[in-house]
């Protein structure tokens, strides 16, 4: 439990359905927030008094330097490269569906059940990895999870139960007010996975060693500078410093061996736009993947609308693929996941680690 109202409304519906529910408590982060406050203290306040409500039994857990090994620091480790990671994936992967889940079969739970919008669904055959269950997304489009759940072994969802995924959000809300839950207004959480919101900046600059730079447009010039590529992504609009007649500038490259931040005016440059990109560390859910070659769709970030794709598979372990885009793809970035799926069903995903030459690079001056 995280102390919000979707695990609060997930522990409640479990206890309505019969099951004897433990509530868990993970603290991952131990650093106060620039106000001098606690996030992780306050949220579990809030899981205490959701718990007595409920009354059911609640532990607190900690994986602090858990966390700081096997996700802040790959977190940074990619920043520094000029990437742009995302973390709520890596600590998915790393913490809450693996050690959280050791740690609750070590309490003797027979389940893990967390406040995530996805589903899982029987699968007609087992997979090749032990998956008994396909991984579907939340009925709530606005809600789906399952981009950040990408990284997760298959077989592990065979443990894992999502008692809210098939709602809407405004109606978990509902049922947390008629039940007087004290979590019941809470705001929803941001920013990075167990730290909260930040001054993003300010935050990274306390770890990771900026050099700043050039500005350029895709002609060379230089239009401005910039105190780290590290603060920047594809796509970008706010926060640059430039100015001028014209449409918004936007940041469509990053040519990390010189240290330049490239940037296009428009939104809909042909620049910001690509065919094709490739992935690695691909996670089939059900162990393999559905062919060498095949359709579907996919996201390259949360909320995005699934987009046709066609998907080769390019290594011997089906761990690499190349994504081509039936129609082009806005600013696709190295670092994050690019996802997979077939209707309802999630597929698996791959770290974006090369985006194919924009339709710029490819002489075209319109999409």
């Amino acid at each position: 439990m995280s102390g919000g109202v979707d695990s609060s409304v997930a522990a409640y519906l479990l206890k309505e359905q019969g099951y004897d529910v433990l509530g868990l408590f993970m603290k991952n982060w131990d650093e106060t927030d620039e106000n001098g406050d606690c996030p992780a203290s306050k949220d579990y306040e809030d899981v205490q008094k959701v718990c007595a409500q409920l009354d059911i039994p609640c532990y607190s857990i900690e994986f602090i330097s858990e966390y700081r090994d096997h996700v802040f620091s790959e977190f940074l480790k990619q920043y520094e490269a000029g990437y742009t990671p995302n973390p709520d994936v890596l600590c998915n992967r790393e913490i809450k569906f693996d050690l959280f889940l050791k740690k609750a079969i070590e309490f003797g739970c027979d389940y893990l059940a967390t406040g995530h919008y996805a589903q899982t669904r029987p699968r007609s055959s087992t997979g090749a990895n032990g998956a008994t269950v396909d991984l579907i997304r939340g009925n709530d489009p606005n809600k789906d999870q399952t981009y950040f759940l990408t990284a997760v072994q298959g077989q592990v969802f065979n443990q894992v139960l999502f008692p809210i995924g098939h709602l809407p959000k405004p109606e978990v809300r509902e049922i947390a007010k008629k039940m007087g839950l004290s979590t019941a207004t809470k705001k929803d959480s941001t920013g990075i996975c167990f730290i909260g919101e930040r001054k993003f900046k300010s935050f990274l600059n306390q770890y990771v060693a900026t050099t700043p730079g050039k500005i350029v447009d895709l002609d060379g010039n230089t239009v401005g500078t910039h105190d780290g590529i590290a603060f920047h992504t594809l796509g970008q609009r706010k926060g640059l410093g430039l100015g001028g007649e014209g449409e918004p500038w936007f940041v469509v490259g990053k040519r990390k061996d010189k240290n330049e931040l490239v940037v296009a005016r428009g939104s809909e440059h042909p620049a910001m736009f690509a065919r094709e990109l490739y992935a690695k560390e691909m996670n089939w859910f059900a162990g393999e993947s559905p062919s060498r070659s095949f359709d579907c769709t996919a996201k390259t970030r949360y909320r995005q609308v699934d987009i046709p794709v066609h998907v080769e598979v390019t290594s011997n372990d089906q761990k690499e693929i190349r994504v081509e885009f039936k129609i082009p793809e806005r600013a696709p970035t190295p670092g994050q996941y690019v996802v997979l799926y077939q209707g309802d069903r999630c597929l698996g995903g791959g770290i974006i680690h090369q985006v194919g030459p924009s339709l710029y690079e490819l002489g075209k001056t319109e999409l």
